[in-house]
């Protein structure tokens, strides 16, 4: 039998802590539940934009006004 299309894991593990016995395969199915909880609660939504729509903030325009972008010499 191939051991790539076997469904039975390959290692089976279980962890004792004091009267509680946990397997391996439980505490992952567990851990991936509380993963996807965390991002769904945490994630940025999608339609938000990269830069506001309003323009440059006040501390954005100052600086481009004492440091304004520099032009390109164009070579002959």
């Amino acid at each position: 039998m191939n051991s790539a299309t076997s469904l039975e894991p390959r290692a089976k593990a279980t962890l004792v802590l004091g009267g509680e016995s946990f397997t391996l395969a439980a505490m992952r199915e567990k851990s991936m539940v509380i993963l996807k909880e965390y991002i769904t609660k945490h994630n940025v939504p999608n339609d938000v934009p990269d830069e506001s729509i309003e323009g440059p903030s006040d501390e954005e325009g100052e600086a481009l006004a004492k440091n304004p972008p520099k032009k390109s010499k164009k070579q002959k």
